[in-house]
């Protein structure tokens, strides 16, 4: 696997800064959270339709359910959605209220109105990167930032493993990345 880049707390607030100055910043800014804040493949956010990430009501969901067509294994997949990647969503959605009433198209849109491919949306992160200075990061930056700081802050890898829908635990091992830093502060938890 190439060697994918992490970001910190303070390139991913300049990232999602840097989606203010783009043309579509709502869309883009939907995007890199969707990556960032649920580890999402770029296929997986490409393939979304507004009724995935909103119930009957109009509410945003806590859980995305994946069929085999939205995902990379072609297996069914469950996302769970953070408190912050809800509000998020339903940001977006209330200022593109009319999405609601659109349920079987797709949440993330091209300028054209349809959806994007996943190749697309992988050129779009690039630009994206791109606009903020990080030319060394992909489409699946976000989803390796999300693992490894999941790891950072505790969370059991096993647990990790499922969120980032791995069917082998080594693969989710070779996504969590480790600094000279990390390694520091981690020795400082003891003290007897």
């Amino acid at each position: 696997m190439k060697k994918t880049k992490t970001l910190e707390e303070t390139q991913i607030k300049r990232l999602l800064n840097g989606t203010k100055l783009t043309r579509h910043s709502d869309r883009n800014r939907l995007i890199v959270c969707l990556s960032f804040y649920s580890g999402m493949r770029s296929i997986e956010i490409c393939s979304l339709n507004v009724g995935d990430v909103i119930d009957r009501e109009g509410k945003v969901k806590d859980v995305i359910y994946l069929d085999k067509t939205q995902t990379k294994g072609r297996e069914r997949q469950t996302v769970y959605i953070s408190t912050v990647l809800q509000g998020e969503i339903q940001k977006y959605l209330d200022k593109y209220s009319y999405l609601k009433e659109r349920r079987g198209e797709r949440l993330i849109q091209s300028q054209k109105g349809g959806g994007f491919t996943s190749m697309t949306l992988q050129r779009v992160f690039k630009e994206l990167y791109k606009i903020v200075g990080l030319d060394d990061c992909s489409s699946h930056t976000g989803r390796k930032t999300f693992c490894t700081e999941l790891g950072m802050k505790g969370v059991s890898v096993r647990v990790i493993q499922e969120l980032m829908r791995h069917k082998n635990l080594q693969t989710t091992q070779m996504y969590m990345m480790v600094s000279d830093d990390k390694l520091k502060n981690s020795v400082e938890v003891l003290g007897y």
